[in-house]
């Protein structure tokens, strides 16, 4: 970009169908702080209309940059009309006041002098958009830079985690600091809040309350609010979770909570991992370099055989939700431990009681173990009965199908299976009445499940996941920074997020 100009670290892509609401989000936007905004003329019902709306919003938001983008429907736009349509249209947004325009690699390949003619006039960035997967990336980086220009985006498609660290490793290679990258979708996110580290001019959001122009963007509150985009440095240490689904996770919003109130430089992210590429994660971790990072479904089990060492107690467990490193190590251990019977032995007594365990999963079987080292006697159950009675023999546990429950009342039933969870809020492991006066749900999104609902109508005490959540986060905070976890505070962050997906 002209370098005697100063951009912010987010620009927040305005795609809307017509003047009006385009004009009404970029004025919330501004509103609420945002200086730097692109206007995509190419998802207008009247491309024509864009520039007067550029135009209109500057008189009223002076201060603020708006970077023009007129995406031809041939390179994944909106925009119908020919090259030459596209260039005059994008010469009018700068009549007026465009600061920057953004034109695609393919329109500048075509029309190279016409294109030029945009260079240090307003700021012309030059973009590459692969849709499909993540190339070389140096092959990219240098096509674009062939054309003169101010700034060069490069936006790939994540396919695997790795592909995020060659993303974020071409703006480090590029140290005239001119280039914008990011990989598209979920998979992708974290280079949307990594990129600026690494080196990127800007990053991307999508405005408030509306859908963004590009898969995996979000808003530039959460960018700024809770990522800290704008104050992350090379030094900030990097931690996350990594799971599959990923998206209904609220750990970011709480271990970030925690990071700010403790005054700790460092960032949370989520990390979608398939289980075809937890090896290829730990390529990843390596290179970014993750300090830590919180396992879930559905990972706690394959994950050991990455580590190179384990506690005991997960060792012993089989399962581990918590991951650091300590002198090059991969280290692993299990705090849903804690998360069972802290919240448990708080409503009723652990030793000799009787506790019906559900599932046979990571979270399953760190419960039964927990429970058992506590004093209570339990038994499995659940839809594969093979699996439970393979984790039966392995705590010591007695495996019992599903049909045989309504003959047998227990002291409290803990429910560790994702059913119930959102977004199948529905799902209920019990069809009638809950066999104990105890239920402890380790589902903590919905707050109240379904079976917490019929639990709480039958007049059981009920135990929410939410409880066993902080627990649990709470003693991985303390492991990862040897401070003592602002607990409340977690707790309300947890709520706040939880409210806020409803």
């Amino acid at each position: 970009m002209a370098q005697d100009r100063q951009f912010p670290r987010v620009c927040v892509a305005l795609g809307l169908p017509d003047v009006p609401s385009l004009l009404d989000h970029a004025r919330r936007e501004a509103e609420a702080g945002e200086s730097f905004l692109e206007f995509r003329l190419d998802h207008l019902d009247r491309a024509c209309d864009g520039p007067g709306a550029i135009r209109d919003f500057l008189k009223q938001f002076p201060d603020c940059i708006v970077l023009a983008t007129c995406r031809r429907r041939q390179n994944h736009g909106k925009f119908n009309g020919s090259i030459e349509e596209q260039l005059a249209l994008l010469g009018e947004a700068v009549a007026a006041g465009a600061q920057a325009v953004d034109i695609e690699i393919e329109t500048a390949e075509a029309a190279r002098e016409r294109v030029s003619l945009f260079h240090g006039r307003p700021s012309l960035v030059i973009s590459y958009h692969n849709y499909e997967s993540t190339p070389p990336m140096d092959a990219i980086v240098n096509r674009v830079m062939r054309i003169p220009a101010d700034a060069y985006k490069v936006v790939t498609t994540a396919r695997k985690p790795s592909d995020n660290l060659r993303v974020l490793a071409a703006a480090r290679a590029f140290p005239r600091r001119c280039l914008v990258v990011l990989s598209m979708g979920e998979l992708g996110f974290p280079t949307r809040v990594l990129a600026p580290v690494y080196g990127a001019i800007y990053t991307y959001a999508a405005p408030s309350c509306t859908e963004g122009t590009a898969a995996g963007q979000v808003d530039a509150h959460q960018l700024r609010r809770l990522y800290r985009v704008e104050k992350l440095r090379k030094t900030s240490k990097i931690y996350g979770v990594i799971a599959d689904p990923i998206r209904h996770s609220i750990s970011p919003t709480v271990h970030n909570r925690a990071f700010q109130l403790r005054r700790i430089d460092a960032v949370y992210l989520p990390f979608l991992v398939s289980p075809a590429h937890l090896r290829d994660f730990f390529t990843t971790a390596e290179g970014l370099p993750l300090a830590g990072f919180s396992v879930t479904i559905p990972h706690k089990q394959k994950i050991l055989r990455y580590l190179d060492a384990v506690d005991p107690l997960a060792r012993r467990i089989g399962a581990v939700n918590t991951v650091w490193r300590k002198a090059g190590k991969w280290r692993g251990a299990n705090t849903d431990v804690a998360g069972v019977t802290g919240p448990l032995a708080r409503v009723m007594k652990l030793r000799n009681a009787s506790i019906l365990m559900v599932g046979n999963g990571g979270a399953a079987r760190g419960a039964a173990f927990a429970l058992s080292g506590a004093g209570s006697k339990i038994t499995l159950t659940g839809r594969n009965f093979d699996r439970v009675r393979s984790l039966a023999k392995v705590c010591g546990a007695t495996a019992l199908p599903k049909d045989q429950l309504r003959s047998i009342h227990f002291d409290a039933v803990v429910h560790a299976t994702p059913l119930g969870m959102y977004p199948h809020v529905g799902g209920c492991f019990f069809e009638g009445e809950i066999p104990a006066d105890v239920v402890f749900d380790l589902v903590y999104n919905p707050v109240e499940t379904e079976l917490l609902r019929r639990a709480r109508e039958q007049g059981k005490t009920v135990v929410p996941g939410l409880d066993m959540f902080i627990e649990q986060a709470v003693r991985q905070f303390e492991i990862w920074t040897g401070e003592t976890a602002p607990r409340a505070a977690m707790l309300k962050a947890a709520h706040e997020a939880l409210e806020h997906r409803q």
